[in-house]
C-alpha cells in the first residue's frame, strides 16, 4: 500500500489541526441551526481555530446582518404603503358601496390623488436607496463641491433666500448628482423649519471636505438627532409641518454619505439656536 512519508511529529499536529477545524465547523453548524430555528438576532461568536475559519464565519456573519436588514427594511416599506393603499381603497369601496350624490368628487380625486403621489414619492427613495447599493467607485469621479453647492442654489427658489459661504476649489471624488440630492435634502428640509435664514458653508479641513446646512429655525432634540437619519422615522413636528412625506430624505443622505466614505450628522447651530447639519467626506487635490 502507498502511503506518505511523514516525518516525526507531524502527524500528530495535523491531527489536532483537522480535529479542531471540525469541532469548530461543528459549532457553526449548530448555531446556524438556531438561528434558522428562530434566533433571529444571533451571529455565531469566532473561535479560536485556523484563520480561514475566522473568516468564513466573519462572512456568514456578514450575510446574516444583510438578511436582517433586508427583512426589517421589507416590513417597513409594507407598513408604509399599506397605510396610503388602504386609505384609497376605503374611499373608493365606499363611493362603489353607497354611490352618494352628496360626494365631491372634486375633493376625493384630490384626496387620492394626493396619496399616489406619496405613494410615488416612496418608491422613487426606495429606488434610490437601491441604487446606492450598486454604485462603486467606477462612478466616483472628481469635482468642485463649492461649485456645485453654487450652481445648486442659485437655482432654487425659497420662501427664504439661500446664503452661501464658500471657500473656492474644494474638491470631492464622488457623484455630483448624489451629493446634489443631499444639499436638495436638507435645504428642503431647511424651508420647512427656518424662521429668517439658512446658510450652506463648504470648506476643507485638513483631509476631509465639509458642507453644512444651518438655519435658525427650532433645532433637532437631542434625542432624535440619530434616529431621523433612519429610514421612515419621522418626528412630530415633521409631521405637521410635511404630514405627506415618507421618511426617507435623510436615510438616503446617510447612504449617500456612507457610499462616499463620509458621514453626516446634525449639532446645534452655533449661531442661530437651529439646527445645523453637517456633511463630511473625503478631499482630493484638484485635478490637473
Amino acid at each position: 500500500m502507498y502511503s506518505l512519508h511523514v516525518k516525526s511529529g507531524v502527524r500528530p499536529r495535523v491531527r489536532r489541526v483537522a480535529e479542531a477545524t471540525l469541532l469548530q465547523v461543528e459549532k457553526i453548524c449548530d448555531r446556524l441551526n438556531e438561528i434558522n430555528n428562530g434566533d433571529v438576532e444571533g451571529c455565531i461568536e469566532p473561535g479560536s481555530g485556523p484563520a480561514n475559519i475566522d473568516r468564513l464565519v466573519h462572512r456568514i456573519n456578514r450575510a446574516l446582518d444583510r438578511g436582517r436588514k433586508a427583512c426589517r427594511f421589507a416590513s417597513d416599506v409594507s407598513h408604509e404603503l399599506r397605510s396610503p393603499l388602504a386609505g384609497l381603497r376605503a374611499r373608493i369601496e365606499e363611493v362603489r358601496l353607497h354611490g352618494d350624490p352628496q360626494i365631491d368628487l372634486e375633493e376625493l380625486l384630490h384626496r387620492e390623488l394626493r396619496d399616489i403621489d406619496r405613494l410615488e414619492a416612496i418608491i422613487d427613495d426606495l429606488l434610490t436607496l437601491s441604487r446606492l447599493q450598486q454604485d462603486g467607485p467606477s462612478r466616483h469621479r472628481p469635482f468642485d463641491l463649492a461649485a456645485l453647492v453654487k450652481d445648486d442654489v442659485a437655482r432654487r427658489d425659497d420662501r427664504v433666500p439661500v446664503q452661501v459661504r464658500l471657500e473656492p476649489g474644494v474638491f470631492v471624488g464622488g457623484v455630483a448628482t448624489q451629493i446634489s440630492r443631499i444639499l436638495t435634502n436638507l435645504l428642503d428640509n431647511g424651508q420647512r423649519h427656518v424662521k429668517t435664514w439658512i446658510v450652506v458653508t463648504v470648506r476643507r479641513d485638513g483631509d476631509m471636505a465639509e458642507m453644512a446646512v444651518e438655519d435658525d429655525g427650532d433645532g433637532v432634540p437631542p434625542g432624535d438627532r440619530e434616529r431621523i437619519f433612519k429610514r421612515f422615522a419621522r418626528s412630530e413636528k415633521s409631521l405637521r409641518v410635511d404630514p405627506q412625506g415618507a421618511g426617507l430624505g435623510l436615510a438616503i443622505t446617510r447612504e449617500i454619505a456612507r457610499a462616499h466614505g463620509g458621514t453626516i450628522h446634525v449639532e446645534d447651530s452655533p449661531t442661530g439656536g437651529g439646527a445645523r447639519f453637517v456633511l463630511r467626506i473625503p478631499a482630493i487635490d484638484p485635478p490637473e
